[in-house]
């Protein structure tokens, strides 16, 4: 099946499409999830399911911020996703949003907020990697909004 990106939407009230993530979002100083809201979700999405993800973490495959599992399609605001919804891990181990915080003096990094529709559930809370591997053949259709921020 063709993947496409037809009218599936995430954006963020925080910040515009390559726009700069502000420090409160960051880690190290607030670690606040930016406000987030779908639109579009085709039909017969059975799931939604949001990873953040850094590809410019000085890691062999960057680093994972954020796996939300079990959105319901009807949801259109995310505030709450953190307790209403299966959190997997994120890079550190960690079951919660962890807000950008890449290394001083390596400049700007690339903060993708990904939504997925897809046609199954997600069964537990696997890593990105797993979810990628096992899941790519469900998703309907996929969108993302990427901010960036850099660590001075």
């Amino acid at each position: 099946m063709p993947l496409n990106i037809k009218d599936l939407k995430i954006t963020s009230a925080d910040f515009k499409p390559l726009g700069k993530l502000r420090d409160e979002h960051a880690g190290d100083k607030g670690n606040v999830l930016p406000r987030l809201t779908v639109s579009g979700v085709p039909a017969g999405t059975k799931e939604l399911a949001v990873i953040c993800h850094d590809p410019d973490a000085p890691l062999p495959n960057g680093f994972t911020h954020w796996v939300v599992y079990g959105i319901d399609p009807s949801t259109t605001d995310l505030s709450d996703a953190q307790e209403k919804f299966r959190v997997g891990p994120n890079g550190a181990g960690g079951k919660q949003y962890y807000g950008p915080q890449p290394p001083a003096g390596h400049g700007e990094h690339h903060y993708y907020f990904w939504v997925y529709a897809l046609d199954t559930k997600v069964e537990g809370t696997p890593t990105r990697e797993e979810f990628l591997q096992k899941y790519a053949g469900n998703v309907i259709e996929q969108n993302r909004i990427v901010g960036l921020y850099e660590n001075k």
